[in-house]
């Protein structure tokens, strides 16, 4: 395991000189101007060369390139344009509600998909089975954005169950803020883990293993845990990590949508702002939590699935 880990760990220095090389070209290739963008269309062009040449936008493109790699291999990410704080600052306050959010749509995701698709592979072919297949091509198809705007429409402008946007000062209200996106995230997830859960169980229950666990006479309780549920976890494992992995971008979109100071909302005012240090920093982030999931579903075959080995 510690060998595995070490050379995963090796492995993401190339993906981190990658995506950094590949933010920084995308950024500097886009139109506009930082320096005007922040003065505004009306700035004297005096004060637009004097701002750029403190940021140091007058330099040779590699010149830039070199300045920003040589910082981030100390820890150094710079200094944001808009916000005039310290990136790593910065990234300690915007990190962990996109965190929490993520954690807590995995939990939700896991919660309602395991027992709909437990319930889809006992009773398939009949009204539940066809019932929850319509409710994943619903959720399929919907929108992240529209699904949060429809459950702030029901539990928060008509219930009043949760708060409408924000994040709060304290814990509980950070956990209530956070119920509705997590939510709306993990009903992006849940099509493709019941799916992929209701065909490894059907598959499972007409294996040999469980036909053999029932000649035994062992009761059905422990049939579903220890040899139907406990070999199809290993599909729904990465079924899983992959959604997850993919949703770390989509926060992009549903903290816009709740008003979230997450990871999204920071990377969103960056790009709007062309504020290079913020955008590369939350690129790199992003990259890394990816890859960190990636890592995590690795292990977890390990622990399920004896068979397999971290080579």
């Amino acid at each position: 395991m510690l060998r595995f880990l070490t050379r995963r760990m090796l492995l993401l220095v190339p993906v981190v000189l990658g995506v950094a090389t590949l933010t920084f070209m995308l950024m500097h290739m886009a139109p506009g101007d930082p320096a005007r963008t922040y003065l505004g269309d009306r700035a004297n062009p005096a004060a637009i060369a004097a701002l750029r040449h403190e940021w140091g936008l007058d330099q040779p493109l590699w010149r830039q390139y070199l300045n920003f790699m040589g910082g981030l291999a100390v820890g150094d990410l710079g200094r944001s344009m808009f916000f005039h704080d310290r990136i790593i600052t910065l990234l300690a306050i915007r990190l962990p509600p996109t965190l929490w959010l993520m954690a807590m749509a995995t939990l939700f995701s896991i919660v309602i998909s395991v027992p709909l698709a437990t319930w889809m592979a006992v009773s398939r072919g009949g009204a539940v089975d066809a019932g929850v297949r319509s409710f994943n091509a619903i959720a399929q198809g919907t929108p992240l954005f529209f699904t949060g705007a429809v459950l702030i429409a029901i539990f928060s402008l008509n219930l009043h169950w949760f708060p409408v946007a924000g994040y709060g000062n304290t814990v509980s209200q950070h956990i209530a803020s956070l119920i509705l996106p997590s939510l709306s995230v993990a009903l992006v997830i849940v099509p493709f883990l019941i799916r992929g859960l209701r065909g490894a169980l059907m598959d499972a229950l007409n294996s040999e293993y469980v036909n053999f666990a029932k000649a035994k006479g062992l009761n059905r309780r422990a049939i579903w845990i220890n040899y139907a549920l406990k070999n199809a976890s290993i599909t729904g494992i990465s079924i899983l990590g992959i959604q997850v992995g993919y949703l770390a971008g989509g926060s992009l979109v549903i903290e816009n949508v709740f008003a979230i100071p997450g990871m999204g909302t920071f990377l969103m005012k960056g790009i709007l702002n062309r504020d290079f240090p913020v955008v590369q920093a939350s690129a790199l982030v992003f990259a890394l939590l990816v890859i960190f999931i990636y890592l995590l579903t690795d292990i977890a075959y390990g622990l399920f699935d004896p068979r397999v080995r971290l080579k």
